[in-house]
């Protein structure tokens, strides 16, 4: 069995840099997308402070479709034209978004959303799907977890080369 440990919280480097170290043990020895994922997004439920919606929209060749979360229930499709995931999926850039509410075509899935931070998946050159995490606070999302969601997505995509 798992157990989660403390993650300081002295800096957000720090932090990241112990969460991923969670990640790599929990995700070790173990290859399925699916299962990898609900732990994932389990283990950030559990770890980030001030969130809201942590989870998985995977790519089926034509639009992003709901996997693994955690938080409320979510939107189940989304059009690679549409919101912050979309934009991260279609660009195959993080986007860091301080304020939902001034980003063009946002979906609102939980009306407490106030910002979000997207991480497209890519392996090989292949989309795979998007990691999206909300905040109900304003600017919660910074330079600083655009790097930490970016190592903790490479754990998952590393998890799954067999």
């Amino acid at each position: 069995m798992f157990q989660a440990a403390s993650l300081s919280t002295a800096s957000k480097p720090q932090f990241y840099r112990e969460l991923v170290a969670q990640a790599q043990a929990l995700l070790a020895g173990e290859h399925d997308r699916i299962a990898n994922a609900a732990n994932l997004a389990a283990l950030a439920w559990q770890a980030l402070p001030d969130i809201n919606w942590a989870g998985f929209y995977f790519y089926d060749g034509h639009e992003l479709v709901l996997g693994p979360f955690q938080g409320k229930p979510a939107c189940v499709r989304i059009d690679l034209a549409r919101g912050v995931c979309g934009a991260a999926a279609s660009q195959r850039q993080t986007q860091v978004v301080p304020d939902v509410h001034a980003f063009p075509g946002h979906i609102a899935c939980d009306a407490a959303s106030r910002s979000e931070i997207v991480v497209p998946l890519v392996r090989d050159g292949q989309l795979l799907g998007v990691w999206d995490v909300d905040s109900p606070v304003v600017g919660r999302f910074d330079d600083a977890d655009r790097h930490g969601m970016q190592a903790l997505c490479q754990v998952y995509l590393d998890s799954l080369a067999r």
